[in-house]
């Protein structure tokens, strides 16, 4: 799935069923579904996936959780937009499937 494929189907009513956990995750934050996404990522263990928990607290306004999620994932607090810090951690999840 390429990044351009992910987004569009932010445009159905489900995530694709051939994505990970943390590209659900994201799928869901982006269709305004915090505390979905929330829960999906609460459940997956690994740097990618306190990444994508960071910037659901950043979005959250939770930036003291943030700050701990961001250092758990080996990462400095993000300093992007919301949107680009979305799109740079999709294309991450992406390169590695």
């Amino acid at each position: 799935m390429t990044f351009i494929d992910f987004k569009n189907s932010l445009s159905q009513n489900s995530p694709p069923k051939n994505v990970d956990d943390l590209l659900t995750a994201l799928w869901y934050d982006a269709k305004g579904t915090w505390e979905k996404a929330h829960k999906v990522t609460q459940n997956i263990e690994g740097q990618d996936a306190a990444w994508v928990h960071a910037y659901l607290h950043r979005k959250e306004g939770d930036s003291g959780n943030a700050s701990y999620w961001y250092s758990r994932a080996g990462k400095s607090f993000s300093n992007k937009t919301l949107e680009e810090e979305w799109e740079v951690i999709v294309k991450a999840v992406i390169a590695k499937q």
